[in-house]
């Protein structure tokens, strides 16, 4: 006997269906056997026609039963040692969705943003103007390579902001940091095998360069950024570096430091990736020149994001490539399809032509110094002398080096669990070794003022 349960979320003709595939693989459905007409089984559950007839056309289709002339269907001859087992006649246990993530009191993450932060309604007038404007488009692939109105729109800020020269045929639109450095490794992987990246430095580079078989040669950073002569005598031929706001440590590259860099490039067919990840952010000074606007015709990819700013859930970045770099990546993927959606590009292209993103970089700057100096108020108020910071004048976060505790990074960020507080390992930014004094990273971007303060004072009496 079948039973149909309509209270149960699953469509009745697939309760009928899972019923009679778990008797068929059991074998209480022998091979050979007439299952009841679709006008009897309908009568039997009082069910509709329609209901019998689409469980069974699903079971001929999957080669469970067959049509046979004049007697109905019939169940097939299987492998029953070959076939799955039926879970159909255990009871269904309700969906389980994920356990949402933990939730900190105060969230220390270098790369969170507060939700205030989004200018919402902005964006959804950007968005709905341009789902108006754009309905006709929506039936057909984007360009590939970007929307050229944002890409248009990110050239001119980029000249005007960071001295990058460039025209819009260079730059790329892509999904996040992840997808613009893979497609800068397939460009890359045939003509170089190692790239020297920053020790300590960011982890995701080395993960997308290591999994495109690329060597990764790890290269000290000093205050100074990238230790240059030890760089020379490697055997990287690409170098990942972050000048403007070194990624952990917050160092900046000296002018004198870039035009070596920039002469290393020259040589040998080497190249440069620039990550100006968070340039907008700096608090002090005068803005720090892109590598790439000392030589706009030179050996460097620039990289840069909309995450640090505006979103990181947008999932919005890009690329500038130099001009040797465009004939390979059109040959590579001219028949690939753009990853980021076409009405997110309009409205951010919308939102930056209309005035929208050079305020809203304005104010987050002003927003984030406050930030910025709350952190540094409340280090001085609750650590004192016992702690050092390095990094701070930029970017959304800082790093505390601790040379007087006993305490290690584990046993540090375990406390802080249990109190609220998330860390990020600072060792996890190592290819190999360890910092010379146990140290922390303290990203300030998605917390207020006053909750940094609180955060600051509960986490100094466990670091000692």
């Amino acid at each position: 006997m079948f039973t149909l349960n309509s209270t149960d979320p699953l469509p009745l003709y697939r309760q009928l269906y899972d019923q009679i595939r778990g008797r068929i693989l059991s074998g209480r459905l022998p091979a050979g056997s007439r299952l009841p007409s679709v006008r009897e089984l309908a009568a039997e559950l009082s069910a509709s026609r329609n209901t019998v007839e689409g469980a069974y056309q699903e079971l001929a289709a999957e080669g469970y039963i067959y049509g046979k002339p004049r007697s109905g269907y019939i169940v097939s001859d299987l492998d029953h040692s070959a076939a799955p087992v039926s879970l159909s006649h255990k009871p269904r246990r309700p969906e389980r969705f994920p356990a949402p993530p933990p939730h900190y009191a105060y969230d220390f993450h270098p790369a969170r943003l507060d939700p205030a932060s989004f200018p919402v309604a902005l964006w959804r007038r950007c968005f709905t103007d341009s789902l108006r404007e754009s309905s006709r488009d929506l039936s057909h692939y984007g360009d590939s390579q970007g929307e050229w109105r944002l890409r248009h729109s990110i050239q001119r800020y980029l000249e005007r902001s960071r001295g990058v020269i460039c025209d819009p045929g260079q730059i790329v639109i892509c999904a996040g940091l992840q997808q613009s450095l893979d497609i800068v490794a397939h460009l890359l992987k045939g003509s170089h095998a190692a790239v020297a990246v920053e020790n300590p430095g960011y982890h995701l580079p080395r993960a997308v360069f290591r999994n495109h078989g690329l060597e990764i040669v790890p290269v000290p950073v000093g205050t100074h950024g990238l230790d240059l002569d030890t760089l020379a005598a490697s055997s990287g031929t690409i170098a990942y570096v972050t000048p403007s706001h070194q990624l952990p440590l917050g160092c900046v590259m000296p002018i004198a430091n870039r035009l070596k860099l920039l002469e290393w490039a020259e040589k040998g067919g080497r190249l440069i990736i620039e990550d100006d990840y968070d340039s907008e952010l700096r608090y002090h000074g005068t803005p720090i020149p892109s590598l790439q606007g000392l030589r706009p015709h030179g050996a460097i990819v620039y990289a840069g994001t909309f995450s640090k700013i505006l979103s990181p859930a947008l999932r919005v970045s890009y690329l500038v490539l130099p001009p040797p770099l465009l004939a390979p990546y059109h040959r590579l993927f001219r028949d690939y399809f753009g990853t980021v959606s076409l009405l997110e590009q309009r409205t951010l292209a919308k939102f930056m032509e209309e005035g929208h993103w050079e305020r809203h970089v304005r104010r987050m700057r002003t927003v984030c110094k406050k930030k910025h100096d709350a952190l540094l108020r409340a280090v001085e108020r609750h650590f004192g002398p016992r702690a050092v910071v390095a990094g701070q004048g930029a970017g959304l976060h800082m790093v505390l080096q601790l040379p007087g505790t006993a305490r290690g990074e584990a046993e540090i960020i375990e406390a802080a669990r249990r109190k609220g507080i998330r860390l990020l390992p600072f060792s996890d930014f190592f290819v190999r070794g360890t910092p010379d004094a146990t140290t922390v990273l303290l990203g300030f971007g998605g917390m207020v003022p006053d909750e940094i303060e609180e955060g600051i004072a509960l986490l100094s009496p466990l670091c000692f």
